[in-house]
């Protein structure tokens, strides 16, 4: 399973593309800056982009498009697990 967005890199504000794949029950996020170029590995992965891999599972789990209840239970145990968000 493959799930693709757009958002602004944390450091520079630039638009960039993030991709999340599923393989044998692992996320793995990617990202690039253009169109046709190779994916790279993110510097950090952070809360932000796992909040809107929820997201996107929660709407597709809901259109049935090949979404499961371990896929949600899995990415929402990994969010549970993360630190909380620096308080300012």
């Amino acid at each position: 399973m493959e799930i693709e967005w757009t958002d602004a890199a944390p450091d520079t504000g630039e638009r960039r593309y993030v991709s999340a794949r599923k393989f044998a029950r692992v996320w793995e996020f990617r990202v690039r800056f253009k169109r046709r170029t190779n994916w790279e590995p993110p510097p950090e992965v952070t809360r932000d982009m796992w909040d809107t891999l929820l997201d996107a599972l929660e709407r597709r789990y809901r259109r049935r498009e090949g979404v499961s209840d371990e896929d949600l239970a899995a990415v929402r145990k990994i969010i549970a697990n993360l630190k909380p968000p620096p308080q300012v």
